[in-house]
């Protein structure tokens, strides 16, 4: 942004743009405004360039800018802006989306577009209800989460989703929502590496939430496999493996939200290829297409797709569900550049190859002031600070302020610190991300 745009940020115009998930008084009382990006870096209005520990927000695997999924937005921009894909289509989508489920786990072979990780879920959900209703089972209506979980902030998502504090001014929301408890249990896993070890019956409680409900009630089981925002709960070994053998005996579809766990952040395309449990649906979004484009999905089973072209009357809409931006030609063209980045650059390799050091150094952060617990897999990573959580979450927020200022982005999500970078981060990077963390830690 030029000098003078930004002396025309007054109180005024401020005040028109409603920020989502921000303290939209305080901000306005002191703005930090983003003016560009470059790889692992952002750049403020004030000259201050900021190291980004959050892949912007979970998003940026392949850092910021780059060049060839730049060069194709603007060419598609120029070639075909916007095209319906109501009863139409165009090149993009056909050809992502095949390209998409030929990394996809084994049997996943067919996606939905959406444009957010939110409108994803809701669309898993959806599908999940048509599909028992289609195979004549239509009382299959409730839906299982999880406590700590977080599925957007649809209806649908936001219902089978277990964060208070994201429901309380929006009333009942959908009924027949369940949720099995959370798997965070630091009196045995605290400062594990990767998997926690103790924890897999946990997922026992969905058996026993079964016989009280009657299975044959219930349609889906949402969860992330990595819960993200509630601040990077790792689930217990063997814990996933339990929940989709509960599924499959029950007859119930279960759903993966990588929304943040897809497209390389386990090293691997997706959580589902790190934990070998391969889900019904997985919703996904973010690093689709590296934030450059909104965009999501639901990368189905072909049973799933099967039962409902085969149920519906020739003529018919097979799934009364889409968005007018599903499929967007800006979108594909930015899905299919950061695609061929993650494939030709070997941008999951890599970052599988510096996990290691990403583990080591997260962990080096054991024994400073406040550090409770400290969570990673992937190139993800949770320091969790206080014993009481609103004295740890002034504590974390203490910590962003101290980083910011010496020039590295983290993300304080109550009383723990969330670090997800661009899977592009070098080792020297990773050094400068937790000194600083370190440093900020030693001032509390």
């Amino acid at each position: 942004m030029k000098a003078m745009h930004m002396q025309q940020l007054n109180a005024n115009s401020l005040e028109s743009y409603w920020m989502p998930f921000t303290v939209n008084r305080d901000f306005k009382k002191k703005p930090q405004i983003i003016t560009g990006a470059s790889g692992m870096y952002y750049h403020m209005s004030d000259g201050h360039r900021l190291l980004d520990g959050i892949a912007g927000l979970w998003c940026v695997n392949a850092g910021h800018g780059h060049p060839k999924i730049v060069e194709a937005i603007q060419e598609q921009a120029a070639r075909l802006d916007f095209a319906s894909s109501f009863g139409l289509g165009h090149p993009l989508a056909f050809e992502y989306a095949s390209r998409l489920t030929a990394v996809a786990p084994e049997g996943l072979d067919h996606v939905f577009f959406t444009n957010s990780g939110s409108e994803a879920t809701d669309t898993a959900l959806k599908l999940a209800l048509a599909y028992h209703h289609a195979r004549g089972e239509g009382q299959r209506q409730r839906i299982v989460g999880r406590q700590r979980g977080y599925h957007g902030v649809g209806f649908g998502g936001l219902s089978a989703a277990g964060m208070g504090p994201h429901k309380k001014q929006f009333g009942m929301l959908l009924p027949g929502a369940a949720h099995m408890p959370h798997t965070h249990d630091p009196v045995r896993n605290a400062f594990s590496r990767g998997q926690p070890g103790h924890g897999a019956e946990i997922a026992d409680a969905l058996e026993q939430m079964l016989q009280t409900f009657d299975p044959s009630t219930v349609a889906a089981v949402i969860v992330e496999p990595i819960a993200a925002s509630t601040g990077v709960l790792i689930p217990p070994a063997g814990y996933l493996e339990r929940l989709r053998e509960i599924c499959t005996r029950h007859g119930i579809l279960l759903i993966f939200d990588e929304v943040v766990t897809g497209f390389g952040r386990l090293g691997r395309p997706f959580a589902a290829d790190r934990f070998g449990v391969t889900p019904d649906l997985i919703a996904i979004a973010k690093g689709m297409t590296n934030g450059a484009v909104p965009m999501g999905g639901v990368i189905s089973s072909n049973n799933i797709y099967e039962t409902l072209m085969e149920i519906a009357p020739l003529g018919a809409v097979e799934f009364s569900h889409g968005y007018t931006y599903s499929g967007h030609p800006l979108a594909c063209a930015a899905a299919l550049a950061t695609l061929n980045v993650y494939l030709n650059d070997g941008v999951f390799e890599r970052a599988a190859a510096i996990e290691p050091v990403w583990q080591e150094k997260a962990h080096s952060l054991k024994g400073l002031p406040a550090v409770v617990d400290i969570r990673n897999l992937g190139l993800l990573a949770g320091i969790e600070l206080g014993e009481d959580v609103a004295v740890g979450k002034a504590m974390a927020r203490k910590v962003y302020d101290f980083c910011f200022e010496q020039g590295v982005m983290i993300r304080p999500v109550a009383n723990t610190i969330v670090l997800s970078p661009p899977l592009v981060i070098s080792e020297t990077e990773i050094d400068m991300l937790f000194s600083a963390i370190a440093a900020g830690l030693k001032t509390l």
